[in-house]
């Protein structure tokens, strides 16, 4: 399961009404590439696929295919504002190494 932070909630739960599809939910998933071997890739979907795995976390739908869901097991997922960078940051208690900008990892 992939928890999901307040600042994170608040974050996709605006970026949804702006969209105008208060029905989508968070797809996460796991693709081969960046600096560290793997990356992350979040989107906002509104359709199931048969390999996905969805639950609820702090009012927020999160679904992940299968595949991924191995690599992100335990994940926290917030969002950061600051001075650094803003955007969806991922906490995996899974990854051995991480990018410096917090989009790929490796396990």
């Amino acid at each position: 399961m992939i928890k999901v932070t307040e600042s994170a909630k608040k974050q996709a739960l605006r970026l949804m009404e702006e969209s105008g599809d208060t029905n989508s939910f968070i797809r996460v998933g796991v693709l081969g590439g960046g600096c560290s071997g793997l990356k992350y890739e979040l989107s906002f979907d509104n359709q199931e696929l048969d390999d996905d795995k969805s639950f609820e976390d702090n009012g927020v739908k999160i679904v992940v295919n299968k595949k991924s869901f191995l690599y992100l097991v335990g994940t926290i997922l917030d969002y950061s504002g600051g001075l650094n960078g803003k955007g969806f940051v991922f906490k995996n208690p899974n990854a051995d190494r991480t990018c410096g900008c917090g989009e790929s990892f490796s396990i």
